[in-house]
């Protein structure tokens, strides 16, 4: 089989809507934007597919913002709010490999000519200019501001990227020269949305819908 490399979206516990994406781009391997676990109602599930994965070395994904919040609860930088705690609970119950194989993602990950990252790059000096803190979590630049440009609206680097992180933009394509060169991928699957990944070598987005709102998308519960 031709090599077929897809990138998913923030999958955020989504284990039927994963299971379903990925049979139906058929993939030889699999790129993750992060956020893997948290929010939805069966990070066990997500863990326990991805896992059959890494076994035969075919998956590789970068660190969220969300994986990171697991990470501080569990080596006790950070106090789990419930939700977190039910989240690696249930993690917990499939062994101890979980923790190993998150605690080891990098920041920053080389796919074919694309930088995957979880939120997104420097806008001008690309992944060179982007600290892991901004890496995770950005969505505006300059980067801290709670609203005001998105940092891929006035994109000069030469770094072309595939993301994740922002639920509210949806998906996202910009292109340059003719070439994707910005994909945005985090289509809200666990606020009732979509699950999305993007097939490189087809040049082609694939996506399916959420089976139900997992969490409430309300002005009062914005998606984070």
């Amino acid at each position: 089989m031709n090599q077929r490399t897809l990138v998913i979206g923030d999958i955020h516990g989504c284990a039927r809507e994963l299971e379903a994406l990925v049979s139906d781009a058929n993939p030889t391997h699999l790129v993750l934007v992060g956020d893997l676990f948290t929010r939805g109602p069966f990070p066990d599930a997500v863990w326990e597919f991805l896992a059959s994965w890494d076994r035969e070395k075919k998956l590789s994904a970068v660190l969220g913002n969300h994986d990171q919040h697991l990470l501080d609860a569990m080596d006790g930088t950070a106090t789990p709010s419930k939700r977190i705690q039910n989240t690696i609970t249930a993690l917990n119950g499939t062994g101890a490999t979980w923790i190993k194989w998150l605690i080891q993602r990098p920041t920053f990950l080389t796919v074919g000519a694309f930088t995957v990252v979880h939120a997104g790059l420097h806008p001008h000096e690309g992944r060179a200019g982007t600290s892991n803190e901004m890496a995770r979590n950005m969505r505006y630049w300059p980067y801290g501001q709670k609203k005001g440009p998105l940092w891929h609206a006035n994109y000069t680097a030469q770094d072309r990227v595939i993301f994740g992180h922002d639920a509210r933009r949806g998906v996202v394509r910009i292109e340059k020269n003719d070439q994707p060169w910005i994909i945005g991928l985090d289509s809200g699957c666990v606020y009732g949305g979509r699950l999305s990944g993007y097939l490189i070598e087809e040049d082609r987005l694939y996506s399916v819908r959420a089976y139900q709102m997992y969490v409430d998308p309300s002005p009062t519960k914005k998606p984070r």
